[in-house]
Parts: structure tokens; C-alpha cells; sequence
């Protein structure tokens, strides 16, 4: 478990570097979230996007990115929006250690 001052004031890991899978429980639990197979998916890759792009996606690339590495039927906002309630894009985000997304509330 990270110290509350590992986080900034929304919640957001200051230094991605810090995450492992522990902490994104311990975020999940905070949101009211346990987290499935289903939620590790989009989490890693997650990860695998900003390693690539050095950036976390806003929704639409989150939807499009879905869709193309986890197929038609998980790249929908339906059903990442199932997943992490409310602004998928900012909550997964947020779980995986990632920067808040532009253009997210």
C-alpha cells in the first residue's frame, strides 16, 4: 500500500513508476470496485498504450484501441463503460497509474 502522498489530489498516482497490481487494488477498492479479469484486461492495456504513446487515452481512443487489440465486442463505451462506471477512459486510467486523460472531467 502507497502512502496518501504517492497520489495527487484526484487520486492519480504522481509517479507511474510506482504502480504494481497492489495499487490498483488498493484504487479500486477506494471507487467501490473489485476488480475481474475482464478489468485487468483493459488495465494492461492500458499500460501497453501509454508505454507506447507516453500519453493516456481520452475515450474514443480508449474505444478504438479496445477494439482493436481486444476485438468488436469489448471496443464498445457500453462495455467499458460496465467496467469502470461513470468516465471509463479517466477511471481505468486512473487504476492502471496512468496521467488523467485529456479532456477528461
Amino acid at each position: 500500500m502507497l502512502p496518501a502522498s504517492a497520489f495527487d489530489a484526484e487520486g492519480f498516482l504522481r509517479r507511474p513508476g510506482d504502480w504494481r497490481p497492489a495499487v490498483a487494488q488498493q484504487l479500486a477498492a477506494a471507487e467501490g470496485l473489485e476488480l475481474s479479469e475482464a478489468h485487468w484486461e483493459v488495465i494492461y492495456l492500458l499500460r501497453d498504450y501509454y508505454r507506447a504513446y507516453q500519453t493516456a487515452p481520452a475515450m474514443r481512443a480508449l474505444v478504438k484501441y479496445c477494439a482493436l487489440r481486444l476485438g468488436p465486442d469489448k471496443g464498445r463505451s457500453i462495455y467499458l463503460l460496465s467496467l469502470f462506471p461513470g468516465s471509463p477512459a479517466r477511471l481505468a486510467s486512473k487504476l492502471a497509474g496512468l496521467p488523467k486523460p485529456d479532456n477528461c472531467l
